[in-house]
């Protein structure tokens, strides 16, 4: 007791504990006026649990996808993110002892704050109780592998430090989420019991003391944190192992091997970096130019890591979409460039910040997100070997257009419809009810996790094209024409989605306020209503209840369906941070041959029409046009 720190001396009296702990690394940050429960060691090796005095924020309810907000919000609010990490563990039904037994798994896409973040997480597991920690090299892991992490380990659940496709940097976004031991996004339940628990927190344990030091993420290694093991691992390594199991990768070696076959891949500067270079590079043979935009960087390198065709500029100009994407607006002309024609690569993709998302690409040929779900569904059992035995079920987001619907109804399976929200999938996975599933958002995967996974449909792509070209010597079958055969076959959905990002969340709350009404009331728009040439047949708000717990989840967006089969979706996204942003879906079936080759935007017309002046956008939300349309 003599020989501790004078700063833990002028503490609440404490129970000391002898125990023998040493470090190397840098100090950490200095102790706070708090409680100490217990003290290990002595002097230079002092490690202290201290409860840390604190005051609840209002704002710390997850939304889609965990707690998203600007990284100076996480940063600079004290205890800020210490609070809202206490909060899931105070809501995780687990006793001391559980504790004690559990592993978790903690991983980054490396954004700003990742690595502070991390070991700040590390001393609160660590004074919490928690047994083990799996950490992969430097922080650094993307969503999906996570998801596959918790599976493979067994381990109770996993903290996940992203924010997905939102930008990055000092002025950018961080976020935090929980995943359980099914490996999916927190469900409703759990995430509202973490909101409550955050909404009355008191106080947070951590460690402090001279002998807590960072733990090293350089290598693969074992270490002592508090009496906590943190197994710093591979973060490629169990994910690869994985895809090895799923796809015929000597299939795939053949495809990328062909003189004639050329590709690029977009990390964005996000997490999927490393994973395309020890996927392509290290394992298909594929050359480290096919790779653009693959180191990680916390600020994504300036960019916006969303593989859409606004923010993936450089992609979008090699595959020759440059031109045909242009904003008229916008003063940069080289960024409307396209590359010269015979530089143009057969295939491209991109993945988001935390490589959970995916583009579709071909020669001058953008592949729609739900075009893309129902083709690999399509393909599937064909393709990829994991399906050889068919598939259980298929799944989309309720926006997410109805094509993959009608993929389902030839195979005779269920077709799930969710609201928006990856964690709405996993009871159909874990039923054994969904084989694939995806969303509009560029999200698209199967149920070998319990996540999104970009990459893993890139690979499904390269499998169908491997399929469709197994004949070397045969004219290859591009991506234009199996989506072209798809449509001829199945008729087109017409689709597209607007994105009014960082309007007003009063307008916005406005706008869905007077449509609630109007639907409340009941006459406006009663079955048989006329909007301009589509004849309403219903329009509601869409609630979901889960077919195996029964929970329910209510105000998931308003949808004016049409008696020809059109329809128009309008929600509130829940995955910003800052302001409010409305998106708005449109789809429009069309199934006659000499319909199908249209420009989206012009065979919508008419619909986009009424969308806008039913929903009155321009008047509540001051935006003439839509920040991203896909």
């Amino acid at each position: 007791e003599q020989l501790m720190q004078p700063s833990l001396v002028a503490l609440v009296a404490v129970v000391i504990v002898a125990v023998a702990v040493s470090w190397t690394s840098s100090p950490a940050p200095p102790p706070q006026p708090a409680s100490v429960e217990a003290v290990m060691s002595r002097s230079e090796n002092a490690v202290a649990v201290v409860t840390v005095p604190t005051k609840p924020f209002g704002d710390q309810k997850p939304g889609t996808s965990g707690l998203r907000k600007t990284v100076k919000t996480f940063k600079l609010q004290e205890h800020y993110l210490e609070n809202f990490v206490q909060a899931i563990f105070d809501a995780l039904p687990l006793d001391q002892q559980g504790r004690k037994a559990a592993t978790l798994v903690l991983a980054g896409d490396g954004r700003y704050y990742n690595k502070e973040a991390i070991q700040i997480i590390l001393r609160m597991a660590a004074a919490n109780g928690f047994g083990r920690v799996v950490v992969p090299q430097h922080g650094l892991m993307s969503t999906p592998a996570v998801s596959a992490a918790i599976r493979s380990l067994g381990a109770y659940g996993g903290i996940i430090l992203t924010a997905s496709h939102n930008p990055g940097g000092v002025d950018g976004d961080f976020g935090v989420k929980y995943n359980g031991a099914d490996s999916g996004p927190a469900p409703p339940k759990i995430t509202d019991a973490i909101y409550e628990c955050s909404k009355k927190i008191e106080s947070f344990r951590i460690l402090q003391g001279a002998g807590v030091k960072d733990v090293s993420l350089d290598t693969v290694a074992e270490h002592e944190l508090g009496g906590m093991t943190v197994s710093v691992v591979s973060a490629t390594a169990g994910w690869i192992a994985l895809m090895k199991e799923i796809f015929d990768f000597d299939a795939l070696r053949r495809l990328l091997a062909r003189p004639s076959f050329t590709f690029v891949y977009d990390s964005m500067s996000g997490v999927a970096g490393p994973f395309a270079r020890a996927l392509f590079v290290d394992e298909l043979g594929a050359a480290p130019s096919s790779l653009i935009n693959a180191e990680p960087s916390e600020d994504f390198n300036g960019g916006h890591p969303d593989p859409n065709l606004t923010y993936a500029k450089e992609l979008v100009r090699r595959m020759g979409l440059a031109a045909a994407t242009a904003n008229k607006d916008d003063d940069d002309d080289n960024e409307s460039k396209d590359d010269d024609n015979d530089n143009i690569p057969d295939f491209g993709a991109a993945a988001d910040g935390d490589a959970d998302r995916n583009m579709i690409l071909g020669r001058r040929f953008f592949v729609n997100p739900s075009d893309s779900l129902a083709i690999i569904a399509a393909y599937a059992s064909a393709a990829i070997p994991y399906f050889k035995s068919g598939l259980k079920g298929l799944a989309r987001s309720m926006p997410t257009s109805q094509a993959v619907d009608r993929v389902a109804a030839a195979l005779k399976i269920p077709c799930h419809e969710v609201p928006t929200g990856w964690k709405y999938f996993v009871s159909h996975m874990e039923a054994g009810k969904c084989s694939i599933c995806g969303e509009e958002s560029f999200g698209t995967s199967s149920d070998h996790v319990r996540e999104k996974d970009g990459l893993w449909a890139v690979l499904a792509w390269l499998s169908i094209l491997a399929h469709r070209n197994a004949d070397a010597s045969a004219p290859f079958v591009s991506v234009q024409q199996i989506v072209e055969e798809h449509w001829r076959k199945y008729g087109r959905n017409y689709y597209s989605r607007y994105d009014y990002e960082q309007v007003s969340g009063d307008g916005a709350r406005a706008l869905f306020k007077r449509l609630q009404d109007a639907i409340a009331g009941g006459e406006q728009y009663k079955r048989g209503t006329k909007l301009g040439e589509f004849v309403v047949e219903k329009v509601d708000e869409f609630s979901y209840v889960d077919p195996y717990d029964g929970s329910a989840v209510h105000h998931q967006g308003i949808r004016f369906l049409f008696q020809d089969g059109s329809r128009f979706v309008l929600r509130l996204s829940g995955t910003g941070s800052v302001g409010a942003t409305v998106r708005l879906y449109l789809e429009k079936y069309e199934s006659d041959p000499a319909k199908l080759t249209q420009d989206p935007q012009v065979a919508l017309k008419p619909l986009i029409d009424v969308a806008l002046a039913e929903s009155k956008m321009q008047h509540f939300i001051d935006r003439t046009r839509p920040t991203v349309i896909t």
